[in-house]
């Protein structure tokens, strides 16, 4: 059995987040997908507008996901042991190294493959950051 790991916030769920999973989905017979704690979604400039445990109740119920947990505050790579992945996959988005992440994983004794995983084509709307700013946008025009 492949077991594929995908990490993400998943704060406002879109398109492209349905395309992200089932791309990675694709790639084994188990999706495992980490929701980012709060704290760690802020260490990376996001303030999530749903709390961690809104977010993986959501994310659990997803059709391509078999299974979703929170991550781990601290130490990245203490998840991808715990998971012990064949494939982790990243969204196109996702601003990690794909060698620095392979390096992280062999570091906690996982010898994953890492698969940088494709935009969802001609949707520049898919995008939790766009989203948000439309609805800013909307709040504003209407005070």
């Amino acid at each position: 059995m492949i077991r594929v790991m995908a990490t993400g916030v998943f704060d406002i769920i879109h398109r492209g987040h349905l395309h992200f999973l089932k791309e990675a989905k694709s790639l084994g017979d188990e999706l495992v997908v980490v929701v980012a704690r709060d704290s760690t979604a802020r260490k990376f400039g996001k303030e999530p507008i749903m709390d961690e445990e809104t977010r993986l109740s959501i994310v659990r119920e997803l059709k391509p996901v078999d299974r979703a947990l929170l991550g781990l505050e601290g130490d990245i790579f203490q998840i991808v042991k715990d998971v012990r992945p064949d494939i982790v996959a990243l969204g196109y988005d996702q601003h990690f190294d794909e060698e620095d992440i392979k390096r992280g994983c062999e570091s906690v004794g996982v010898n994953a493959s890492i698969v940088r995983l494709s935009r969802l084509p001609n949707d520049n709307k898919a995008s939790s950051t766009n989203i948000r700013k439309r609805l800013l946008k909307s709040i504003e025009e209407v005070l």
